[in-house]
């Protein structure tokens, strides 16, 4: 069965959520990790930042991904990391 038979059968997620996880799990590590910018993701899959930005809320409450905010040593934020769960 393939990996994304189970995304691609949930009704419920809309179009964004689905392209915005392929995204991720193309760019996970062996651990199931990813960090790419909100930014990056939207320049890559062509769509608005905050589309990206809602679609990543989707994933979280499917639980589907866990979002972790990461910080620098200065406190300022950087790019989230995203558990593929």
């Amino acid at each position: 069965m393939s990996y994304f038979r189970k995304l691609y059968s949930r009704g419920e997620l809309p179009h964004r959520a689905k392209s915005v996880y392929i995204y991720l799990y193309d760019r996970c590590d062996d651990e199931g990790k990813t960090w790419p910018s909100v930014k990056r993701i939207a320049k890559d899959l062509s769509l608005s930042e905050n589309t990206v930005r809602r679609a990543i809320k989707d994933l979280e409450k499917a639980k589907l991904i866990l979002k972790e905010y990461e910080y620098r040593s200065n406190g300022s934020c950087t790019s989230n990391r995203y558990y593929l769960l």
